[in-house]
């Protein structure tokens, strides 16, 4: 049970009479009812109030739910003086620049706090003319989105149009707004609104609404014994709302503690027989300086050794630390910016392409034009288990997916734009594996982003120059193999707690 439907049930249970015992000692309420009329009578022939139509009797058919013999149904407008706002011309400076707060919508929230801090305060004339508000008053947005929120007035003050105010009159103010925020009642109030939307309910409407009463003896029990319930459901609420963050985020938390296991080495076995990777790292090197001799890559300045300081965690001891630079085949490096034209023969890998929920999209790629193609050298033609980076903009930056063939329904070519970054490994090395540690690297990337809010930007020095824990081959395909089972599980999760 959320805790809003708990509120609402306790709330139900107070206007029909469960909340409490009942006491022949009370009296009936019809007599109250009786009391009430009088004072209005009473104060209509002083001319303190005007005398309104009067309201339809509440007829059997009517009748919601069963409440105590010594309860009464009856109009909300029966009980109270009931009241619309107005708002006084700005133009008028006899209005404004005063010591009255003037409330509308915004100025209440869903548990019935006001906030009388307004930018618009009134004078007397002013106050005299959007008419006043005084403690003990309760008031109702009768509009719009935040329609049905209701509080107690504490102070004078004014209000405007969007509200719909009531002045009890011999009934306990605060059983009447226990009844105002009920579902009941809510319910009533949504039903008799017009429009759609923007519902909205006039006074005569608001009036009409009907309300369950009690003995004033009752009254004052149901609410002490709300003032007792409701601080609990209100802690409720706060540990569920907890619970439901953490649950929405526990997904993200275990995959994130699932990659990081990988990476220290901690998610599969160890054994001897897998060898050592400062082999593994020596034949990429010497693979990486041939291919600088037959010059398929270019010759970069030296990155600087990895020193102790900069090593985040420990791992086993057969595997090696090295920076991603050293085990790539290809520079990396960004796209370009091409021309769109969508007569071209081939498409534009751009940050949308990786997309967050849904892995890579091809379908979100737009052609370039032929001109633009010549731009493109042939090393950067997407290939299988090429790395994606998305390196710009606000969002997306950090974002990182592999590019596989087998996405490629149509054989088209694909050429990454200037707003992501691919990173190419080595053959004798898993991408999948370096894909799982980038992936651990999410949110460190993401905070390495550099210039404005809107136009942060991930340098490939930055991407270059990441640490990767390098284990054996063998184990890395071991690593592989477990997170491409769990991964997705995680995923699933995800999706269900979004």
């Amino acid at each position: 049970m959320t805790p809003q439907q708990l509120r609402n049930s306790i709330l139900q249970m107070a206007i029909e009479g469960k909340l409490t015992e009942q006491r022949a000692e009370d009296g009936n309420a019809s007599d109250l009812l009786k009391e009430i009329k009088a004072e209005k009578a009473k104060l209509i022939a002083e001319k303190k109030i005007k005398k309104e139509k009067p309201l339809q009797e509440i007829g059997e058919d009517e009748i919601p739910f069963e409440i105590p013999d010594n309860w009464v149904w009856c109009r909300l407008g029966e009980v109270g003086i009931t009241i619309t706002g107005k708002t006084p011309s700005t133009l008028n400076n006899e209005y404004y620049d005063g010591e009255y707060a003037f409330i509308g919508p915004a100025n209440i929230n869903k548990y019935g706090k006001i906030f009388y801090d307004t930018d618009k305060k009134l004078t007397d004339k002013g106050l005299e003319y959007t008419r006043i508000l005084i403690p003990n008053d309760i008031v109702q947005v009768c509009i719009g989105g935040s329609i049905g929120k209701v509080a107690i007035i504490d102070r004078t003050c004014g209000f405007n149009q969007q509200i719909n105010s009531i002045r009890p009159i011999i009934v306990y103010h605060k059983y009447l707004y226990s009844v105002l925020q009920s579902d009941f009642f809510y319910k009533q109030l949504m039903s008799n609104s017009t429009g759609t939307a923007t519902p909205i309910i006039n006074k005569d409407g608001w009036s009409k609404l009907k309300v369950t009463l009690p003995p004033l003896a009752e009254q004052k029990r149901i609410v002490a014994r709300l003032k007792e319930i409701l601080p609990q459901v209100d802690e409720y609420e706060k540990a569920y709302n907890e619970l439901q963050e953490l649950n929405k985020k526990f997904p993200d938390n275990l995959k994130n503690s699932l990659l990081q296991m990988a990476i220290e080495g901690k998610l599969v076995e160890q054994r001897a027989e897998d060898g050592n990777a400062r082999d593994l790292l020596k034949e990429i090197q010497a693979e990486k300086a041939k291919l600088i001799a037959e010059k398929k890559i270019k010759k970069e300045k030296p990155l600087p050794e990895i020193n102790e300081d900069e090593i985040p965690f420990e791992i086993p001891d057969n595997w090696v630390w090295c920076r991603l630079d050293d085990i790539v085949s290809k520079e990396i490096r960004r796209g370009k910016s091409p021309k769109y034209d969508e007569a071209g023969s081939a498409f534009a890998f751009a940050q949308k392409c990786n997309s967050k929920y849904d892995g890579i999209r091809l379908d979100l790629a737009r052609k370039i034009s032929d001109e633009s193609l010549k731009r493109y050298g042939d090393d950067e033609l997407l290939q299988d288990k090429d790395i994606i980076i998305n390196s710009t903009g606000n969002g997306t930056l950090g974002r990182i997916g592999m590019y596989k063939e087998i996405y490629n329904t149509n054989n088209d070519k694909y050429f990454a734009d200037s707003h992501v970054t691919v990173v190419r490994i080595q053959k004798n090395i898993l991408s999948e594996y370096i894909h799982i540690a980038l992936l651990s690297y999410h949110k460190y990337l993401t905070s390495l982003g550099e210039g404005s809010t809107n136009q942060t930007e991930l340098k490939p020095l930055i991407i270059k120059s990441l640490l990767i824990p390098i284990p054996p081959l063998a184990e890395q395909k071991r690593i592989v193999a477990k997170l491409e089972q769990i991964l997705p599980l995680c995923d699933e999760l995800s999706k269900e707690c979004k």
